[in-house]
């Protein structure tokens, strides 16, 4: 048998620590954030060593996946802010709440940003939390506000709605979710329609 070659071992690597993170995010649904180094080994399937060694921290591990939770959803803003074109109306952002509901369901540290968001993130260090806050808001929440050329609360409203639905999918178990009937949903509580 051949030894790997430096390439192989660094897909190894980066398709581990996504591995990880998932766990991590998955972990952090299972017990309310307070998770350790050894729900994330259990969650992923992998020792304690390994997790250990990709992540020494338990501070260090939500950082990245809070990280690439915030990649994830800038991404998807951007590419629908950039598909979109023109002024958005509300079919479009119609369009929007059901690509965003579909990203939460199925990425959970992409949810775990929003769902975070909604709490202030108040699970994080001091230091931490005003950074997420920060980003969330410059990135995510105010170009969304922008986009939906609304100034007022209802934004947070239609954000409460995907949240809350979304967070029936990792905290109940419902494995679909009715997209279409959420974003209505979302919808009613920006134009504040009943």
């Amino acid at each position: 048998m051949c030894p790997r070659t430096k390439e192989q071992n660094e897909l190894i690597r980066m398709q581990r620590r996504e591995q990880i993170l998932d766990a991590a995010a998955r972990a952090y649904f299972r017990t309310g954030g307070g998770f350790d180094i050894r729900d994330v080994a259990r969650e992923a399937e992998l020792g304690y060593g390994t997790v250990y060694h990709y992540y020494p921290n338990r501070h260090l591990l939500i950082e990245d996946v809070l990280g690439s939770g915030f990649e994830r959803c800038e991404q998807a803003l951007a590419e629908w802010a950039n598909i979109r074109g023109g002024r958005p109306d509300d079919r479009q952002l119609f369009t929007y709440c059901k690509a965003l509901l579909r990203l939460c369901q199925s990425d959970a540290r992409a949810y775990l940003v929003y769902k975070m968001a909604a709490e202030h993130y108040t699970g994080l260090p001091e230091k931490d939390r005003y950074a997420a806050k920060r980003r969330f808001m410059e990135r995510l929440y105010v170009p969304l506000q922008s986009i939906a050329h609304r100034e007022d609360d209802s934004v947070d409203h239609m954000l409460a709605v995907l949240v809350g639905c979304c967070g029936l999918h990792y905290y109940a178990g419902t494995s679909e979710l009715d997209v279409d009937r959420i974003a209505q949903l979302a919808m009613q509580a920006i134009t504040k329609e009943s």
